[in-house]
């Protein structure tokens, strides 16, 4: 093969099928809204604990999806070829929180937007939808839900139990009950008249009830 055909190979043909100027307009407005996406997830985590390293992967995550969709449409057959290799990757990363997933595919979809040209739909949906994660994710409830664990020694101080946290709160529920041999526990969930925990004292001081605990309740974990 003589050095003219080396050099009009289609390797080298790919080197400029996507300009400089392309390529650093994506890349920036990428790792721009990548930062914006972060700096939305940071700001409505509402997890146990907070993990920079998952909002770091988004900002790569935007930016690592535009270069490979700039080389997707600058190539139909690098298209095919792209598919087949990524249907054999395996993701083993849990996501542990339901709200990390719409990060994740809104890392994935502005990545995807902005190679395909499509700039002012990636900056104006990630701003509505920034905005309304926001409002949403972090609207405190007007009632906060509570777990209280009571343990008693018997039917009677069960009952007044009972009687006195449903004069003392605006609702409850009995979630889960054991029963052992001169011993009950109850778990009930709660809702607060207002922010006073002082009826706790109380309910521990009833005859027959050896201990009373209260815990904070999201639905995910308590603590």
């Amino acid at each position: 093969m003589e050095m003219k055909e080396i050099l009009k190979s289609n390797f080298l043909d790919n080197i400029t099928s996507v300009s400089i100027l392309d390529m650093a307009v994506a890349l920036i407005l990428a790792f721009g809204l990548g930062i914006f996406i972060f700096l939305v997830y940071k700001k409505t985590y509402s997890g146990v604990m907070y993990s920079s390293s998952f909002g770091t992967t988004l900002v790569a995550l935007t930016m690592i999806t535009t270069v490979v969709i700039l080389a997707v449409t600058s190539n139909v057959v690098l298209s095919l070829g792209m598919v087949g290799a990524l249907s054999i990757v395996r993701f083993r990363t849990a996501i542990k929180e339901p709200l990390d997933i719409a990060f994740l595919f809104w890392s994935i979809a502005v990545g995807i937007v902005l190679a395909a040209g499509m700039i002012p739909l990636a900056i104006i949906g990630s701003v509505i939808i920034g905005v309304i994660l926001l409002v949403f994710v972090n609207r405190k409830s007007s009632s906060n839900p509570y777990i209280v664990v009571v343990r008693c020694d018997g039917h009677e101080s069960e009952k007044k139990a009972k009687s006195f946290l449903d004069s003392k709160t605006d609702r409850c529920v009995v979630k889960s009950k054991t029963a052992q041999k001169g011993s009950v526990e109850l778990n009930m969930e709660i809702r607060l008249k207002e922010d006073n925990t002082d009826f706790v004292n109380a309910l521990a001081d009833i005859e027959g009830v050896s201990s009373a605990v209260l815990v904070s309740y999201n639905g995910d974990y308590m603590g």
